[in-house]
């Protein structure tokens, strides 16, 4: 499709209006934790880093960050690992209810988070505190691995779709068992791809907000939790804008080597 001169000019501003709703205000954020300006007057008169010294002496932010940490890394373990074996059951099996399992697997991620948190909640008073096990990082985890495993799934039937079985089944022709087959065929087709999986269900559960606000009990305040909570605290705001901006960084890192993986692997294939 060829278009006008005029059309892609206007192309270009609306593009270049959206990114700018969406990048201006991070980078509004981004500046404000350098601001020496307590009151984050604008422009800056002046830089400074003492905010970011103030944020690691934080003890209430240092364990934030450190219980975001361990729930994205055991929601991460958890999604890879249901993920993993539903991405197989889809991609190599055939039986009845094949692509409701496939609907089941991803509505999670399409459901308004605050309709997952609700459902969570109200499992676990059932579920759980009859047996004694009350609200805290342990359901954080779960109410993650629900949507985390999206993408986890995603990625491996992509890769399991795009790869086949002809290598698998030329092993096993040369002799190779179950494992042997999964150790030195499987696993390193899919390594980039649960690699890829992996850095975004950790992005996604370490700025999850709306989730964790059901699923969290005493002592298990994550970051964006911790954020919200003293965002509207005079005292806090430095602390505050210098955490969003280290989660804007934290995000971005494990989204982009990702998206770096996955290109790399279609160029491959």
């Amino acid at each position: 499709m060829t278009l006008s001169p005029a059309a892609r000019t206007v192309l270009r501003i609306v593009m270049i209006l959206g990114l700018a709703v969406v990048y201006v205000p991070l980078l509004v954020v981004l500046v404000n934790s350098v601001n020496a300006d307590k009151t984050f007057g604008w422009p800056p008169t002046d830089l400074t880093g003492r905010w970011w010294a103030h944020a690691l002496d934080n003890p209430g932010a240092r364990q934030a960050v450190w219980t975001s940490v361990k729930a994205g890394v055991g929601a991460t373990a958890a999604a890879m690992v249901l993920g993993t074996m539903a991405a197989f059951a889809v991609a190599r099996y055939r039986f009845f209810g094949r692509e409701t399992v496939s609907l089941v697997v991803v509505l999670p991620i399409a459901l308004p988070g605050i309709v997952t948190g609700i459902a969570l909640s109200n499992a676990f008073q059932v579920v759980l505190e009859p047996l004694g096990i009350g609200l805290g990082l342990f359901t954080v985890i779960v109410g993650h691995a629900t949507f985390c495993v999206v993408t986890i799934y995603n990625n491996v039937l992509a890769r399991l779709r795009r790869t086949g079985t002809s290598l698998e089944e030329a092993s096993a022709d040369l002799g190779a068992d179950t494992f042997q087959m999964f150790w030195y065929v499987t696993l390193p087709n899919l390594r980039s791809a649960l690699l890829a999986g992996g850095l975004l269900s950790f992005a996604l559960s370490f700025d999850e907000i709306i989730v964790t606000t059901f699923t969290a009990g005493p002592g298990s305040q994550t970051l964006p939790i911790w954020i919200f909570d003293n965002l509207f605290r005079p005292n806090q705001a430095p602390v505050v804008n210098v955490l969003a901006a280290a989660l804007i960084v934290l995000s971005i890192i494990p989204i982009y080597i990702a998206q770096r993986l996955s290109s790399g692997a279609r160029g491959v294939a």
